[in-house]
């Protein structure tokens, strides 16, 4: 194996997860697929030099436990280089987070937040 080359989102609300991910976290899309059969949308965005996000839409997805220590994936790390430069970049567009931990592991400090529909996510410092 190479590397993580994607990770596949489903939004409950396409347009504002859209919204969310390349207008407030900067992510740049690097293409948009209307798929008419399914009536979703497929949104590929750029993280980092080689990975990728991917967000759908489906007219009705179900619910999923969104709950860091539930069974299934646990949550999405963002490598950072100024864990304060982007909390504060996250808190001024409206975006809450966690108070600052240490990884006792490894001596890293990290903060969690969340996407429109839950989704935790990590800003992991470099």
């Amino acid at each position: 194996m190479l590397g993580i080359h994607h990770v596949a989102i489903i939004c409950s609300d396409y347009d504002r997860s859209k919204h969310f991910y390349v207008n407030l976290l900067g992510f740049p899309i690097i293409r948009e697929t209307y798929r008419e059969a399914r009536n979703s949308y497929k949104l590929d965005l750029k993280v980092g030099e080689t990975a990728q996000l991917e967000l759908f839409s489906f007219p009705t997805p179900p619910a999923r436990v969104n709950r860091p220590e539930a069974c299934g994936l646990r949550h999405l790390a963002f490598q950072v280089e100024n864990l304060e430069a982007a909390i504060v970049d996250l808190n001024t567009k409206g975006i809450s987070t966690e108070p600052v931990r240490l990884d006792n592991l490894t001596g890293k400090r990290f903060t969690f937040f969340k996407d429109p529909d839950g989704l935790p996510l990590e800003l992991y410092e470099r």
